[in-house]
């Protein structure tokens, strides 16, 4: 499916990893700002698993947590795109995720509702689930009025404590937003 990359929007470009994204990624998506709610800056062995993960989901099913870049400078402003949910004993395991991060400059601007909507236009036309999910933490409001944005529904029968986290961590409980197919 990597012929129907990239999807444009009119400020975005949504696309395939880069070699030469590594450096903006580290520099601009792993600030306190940016992983507040997503338990702090990661090191960088950390990071380049999870750039060797998005790259092997796009080789495995054709989909991953695209680059986004801005059109008007080509600046790399973080990712939007898609996995498949494994986190085990949880009522998402096995969903097509959506989820988005992008540096701090680029918040607030709108950037994360446009590629989205984008993309969950590509996974109607491409992919054959009935539902996308997305996920974030309580606190994370600036996610939660994306997720409405997109026509999302607040699903409180999917929430569930993050197996990632101890029960009692304050990332630990997430609430989960769904779409379904149109």
């Amino acid at each position: 499916m990597a012929d129907k990359l990239p999807i444009e929007t009119e400020r975005l470009i949504i696309r395939p990893w880069r070699d030469s994204d590594r450096a903006d990624y580290l520099a601009t998506c792993n600030t306190d700002a940016v992983t507040t709610h997503l338990g702090g800056p990661a090191k960088v062995e950390d990071i380049d698993a999870s750039i060797g993960r998005i790259r092997q989901s796009q080789e495995d099913n054709g989909f991953c947590f695209w680059a986004v870049e801005r059109k008007a400078d080509s600046a790399f402003l973080g990712y939007c795109g898609f996995k498949i949910a494994r986190d085990e004993g949880t009522p998402i395991e096995g969903d097509l995720e959506i989820g988005w991060r992008l540096r701090e400059d680029a918040q607030g601007q709108g950037y994360a509702t446009e590629a989205a909507s984008a993309c969950l236009v590509w996974a109607w036309e491409n992919l054959d689930a009935e539902r996308v999910i997305s996920i974030t933490v309580p606190a994370n409001r600036a996610s939660w009025s994306v997720m409405e944005r997109l026509g999302m529904t607040r699903r409180p029968d999917l929430d569930f404590a993050h197996p990632t986290f101890a029960p009692d961590h304050p990332l630990s409980a997430h609430v989960t937003y769904v779409m379904e197919r149109p």
